[in-house]
C-alpha cells in the first residue's frame, strides 16, 4: 500500500501547522533512497536532539529522512497548568514539521498507534528521554532496530534517572552512552560512549543538556554504520553484574537532613536541581520575646565549607558569614548556602 493512499491519525490535535521557516530541505537526489527514520522524545533536551536530526537530514548527502515522531500526550505545565504540547511536539511544530507525523499515543503499545507506525515501513527509532515503555511488538517493527541515547556509562546507572543519581552518587565521571534497545531496561548493546568528566558544582540540568548535546553528534557520527547494519555486529553487550540502577526521583526525597555530612547534602541539591529541587527547615528563635518561627527554605546552591574549623559552636545553629548561610552537618562537617538573588527562598510554614 502507497503511503500517500494511508489516513495517518494523530491522537491529538495540535491546531495549524505553524507558519515559521520551515525545516530547510535539499533537492531529493533520486538515486539514493532515504531511510525513514522516526525520532521518539520529549522534554526539552529531546528537542535538542530533535533540531540535531532536522539539521543532518537537511543535508544534500543525507542518508536519512524524519519520516514521523513520537512524543508524550499534551499535559498541564506550568502553574496556570495550561495543556501544551511537548516540548519535542511544539519544537517540530515550529519548524513546519506536518502535524499529521506527530504521534502521542498514551502507551507505545497501543493498537491504533502501531497500525499507523507499521504504515510507515520505519528502518530505525531513535530514542531520546521519551519517557514511555517500548514493549516488543514495537521493537519489532524498524527493520535496524531502535537505538537511545543514555546519559550515562552503561550498563552503570540504568533507569529514568541516570543524570541525577549519578550526582547523588557524587561521581567524578560520566558520560553518554549510544545502545539499541532491547526489553529489559537500559540493558541492550551499546554501538558507542563518551566519557566525561564531572565538576563538583555543575548540577543536574546543565549535564543533561552537555550530555545530550554529546549524545546528539555521537549519533549523527555512529548513523553510517547503525545504516549499514556494522554497528550491530561490533556493539558490546553489556556485563549485567556491573549494572546499578537509577531509579526515578520522588518529591518526598527532596528534603535534606543536616545529620548528613555536607557533601552528601550539597551533591543532593546539585543532582535534585530544577526538580523537585531541595527543601529544609529550620526554626527561627527570637531572643527577646522567645516565640520561635518555622521557615521552609528552598536551597538552590551550595558548597562544602572549606575552613579548617567548622564556625559553629552549637550544634543546631546556623550563621551567616560572607553572603551564606553555613549550617553545621554529621562528621563535624559544614554546609554553606549561597543567599545571593536567587538562591534561597523563605517561607513561612
Amino acid at each position: 500500500m502507497l503511503l500517500s493512499s494511508l489516513m495517518l491519525r494523530r491522537f491529538c490535535c495540535f491546531g495549524a501547522i505553524s507558519t515559521s521557516p520551515s525545516i530547510a530541505s535539499s533537492p531529493p537526489n533520486p538515486a539514493i533512497k532515504k531511510k525513514q527514520l522516526i525520532f521518539l522524545g520529549s522534554p526539552q533536551v529531546s528537542a535538542s536532539v530533535l533540531d540535531v536530526l532536522f539539521n543532518a537530514s537537511s543535508a544534500p548527502d543525507s542518508l536519512f529522512e524524519v519520516a514521523a515522531i513520537v512524543t508524550q500526550p499534551p499535559s498541564g505545565r506550568d502553574r496556570g497548568r495550561k495543556v501544551m504540547p511537548s516540548p519535542v511536539a511544539q519544537h517540530a511544530l515550529d519548524k513546519g514539521f506536518p502535524s499529521d507525523l506527530i504521534f502521542t499515543p498514551l502507551r507505545a503499545g497501543d493498537e491504533e498507534f502501531l497500525f499507523n507506525l507499521r504504515a510507515l515501513e520505519p528502518e530505525l527509532c531513535i530514542t531520546a528521554a521519551y519517557g514511555n515503555i517500548l514493549p516488543n511488538k514495537f521493537l519489532k517493527i524498524p527493520s535496524l532496530g531502535t537505538v537511545n541515547i543514555h546519559p550515562s556509562l552503561l550498563p552503570l546507572y540504568r533507569g529514568a534517572a541516570p543524570v541525577q543519581r549519578a550526582l547523588q552518587d557524587g561521581v567524578k565521571e560520566t558520560g553518554v552512552s549510544l545502545a539499541f534497545t532491547v526489553r529489559q531496561l537500559d540493558a541492550g548493546p551499546v554501538i558507542a560512549c563518551e566519557r566525561v568528566q564531572v565538576d563538583d558544582q555543575i548540577k543536574a540540568p546543565d549535564l543533561l543538556d552537555s550530555l545530550f548535546a554529546r549524545g546528539s553528534n555521537l549519533l549523527i557520527r555512529e548513523l553510517p554504520s547503525i545504516f549499514d547494519g556494522s554497528a550491530r555486529v561490533q556493539a558490546q553487550a553489556q556485563d549485567d553484574s556491573k549494572a546499578t540502577l537509577a531509579p526515578k526521583i520522588t518529591p518526598e526525597e527532596s528534603w535534606l537532613s543536616f545529620d548528613e555530612e555536607a557533601l552528601v547534602l550539597h551533591n543532593k541539591v546539585r543532582a535534585f536541581a530544577g526538580w523537585p529541587g531541595t527543601r529544609a527547615r529550620v526554626v527561627v528563635f527570637d531572643d527577646k520575646t522567645s516565640q520561635c518561627n518555622t521557615l521552609e527554605l528552598k536551597i538552590i546552591t551550595t558548597r562544602v565549607y572549606g575552613g579548617n574549623n567548622v564556625p559553629i559552636d552549637k550544634i543546631d545553629e546556623v550563621i551567616f558569614t560572607k553572603g551564606s548561610l553555613v549550617f553545621r552537618c554529621g562528621r563535624c562537617t559544614a554546609l554553606e548556602v549561597s543567599s545571593h538573588l536567587p538562591v534561597v527562598y523563605l517561607c513561612d510554614i
